[in-house]
């Protein structure tokens, strides 16, 4: 028996058309950009290339790290209000809002100071670069609208500086730390100087024990705060090499290379099985398919 109404057959290049538009949509970039995009790097649905886009919370497979992470995006705002209150108040309220926003996945976000670290990193910017500070004031009104985010972007110059201090090597970046805190804990500021007096004490002990310190786990957790004001992928994020002699093999996001301002510069990648670590442009890499583990 003959059909009488076949089906129509799909217009030629109109999954082509869906494919360009919803990477239009995800990168936030023109329609021919999007179709060059798709061309050029061969993307698969639901890939960006990595010099586009954004991951804050990339899906790592860590069960225990997404349950803290989904916890903390369904609290009530009382419980949101205090935590962003916390993370206004500098240098040590901060630096544990951002260790407990950021927890430990296996090797990435790792060191139990790191808290400590970043209070320090907070205080040696505030005494060589005191202009970066956000005037007290206005940060605390805006940590009453309850949202971390809004925190975050008056914090981004404070941060990418505490970020860029840990490209410093360690011998030249620990006596700068250890005068910021001496300089904090001789100061006038009351709050400062407590906390100053608290880690004079703690940094001798980290830097005999852990000349590197927390190091690498502290530059991804302000890797990945930085990533909310100005886009990227933090690390976590999983990728495939677009050039180079690994052309077509996955890795994963370690760090972040960041110039004077804007998105990362660059970022490190760790090759999956052998663990070896590139430094790569971002249009080299592709962002795998549902990496963000939060929506934006």
């Amino acid at each position: 028996m003959v059909e009488k109404h076949p089906r129509r057959a799909p217009r030629q290049g109109r999954a082509r058309k869906r494919a360009i538009r919803a990477q239009a949509a995800l990168t936030g970039v023109r329609y021919s950009v999007a179709a060059r995009q798709l061309e050029a790097t061969g993307l698969r649905p639901g890939e960006t290339v990595a010099g586009s886009g954004r991951t804050i919370y990339p899906f790592t497979g860590d069960e225990q790290r997404h349950r803290l992470i989904e916890a903390r995006a369904r609290w009530a705002f009382e419980e949101r209000l205090a935590d962003s209150r916390r993370a206004a108040l500098l240098p040590d309220g901060r630096a544990q809002h951002l260790v407990e926003r950021f927890p430990t996945t296996g090797s990435l976000y790792h060191g139990e100071d790191r808290a400590e670290l970043l209070s320090m990193l907070y205080m040696a910017v505030v005494f060589e670069s005191p202009a970066l500070l956000p005037e007290p004031g206005f940060l605390a009104w805006v940590a009453e609208m309850g949202e971390e985010t809004t925190v975050d972007m008056e914090c981004a110059a404070l941060d990418r500086a505490a970020r860029a201090l840990l490209d410093r090597k360690p011998g030249e970046l620990w006596p700068v730390l250890e005068h910021a805190v001496a300089a904090s804990r001789d100061g006038a500021d009351w709050h400062m100087r407590q906390v100053g007096i608290r880690l004079a004490a703690l940094s001798q002990v980290l830097w005999a024990t852990h000349p590197e310190a927390p190091v690498t786990g502290v530059a991804q957790t302000l890797d990945a705060v930085l990533m909310v004001a100005d886009d990227g992928h933090a690390p976590g994020t999983r990728v495939r090499l677009q050039t180079g002699p690994y052309q077509g093999l996955r890795a994963m996001i370690v760090g972040a290379v960041w110039g004077a301002a804007g998105p990362p510069v660059a970022y490190r990648v760790r090759r999956e099985r052998s663990g070896h670590t590139l430094t790569m442009a971002p249009d080299d890499l592709v962002v795998l398919a549902g990496q963000e583990l939060l929506p934006h």
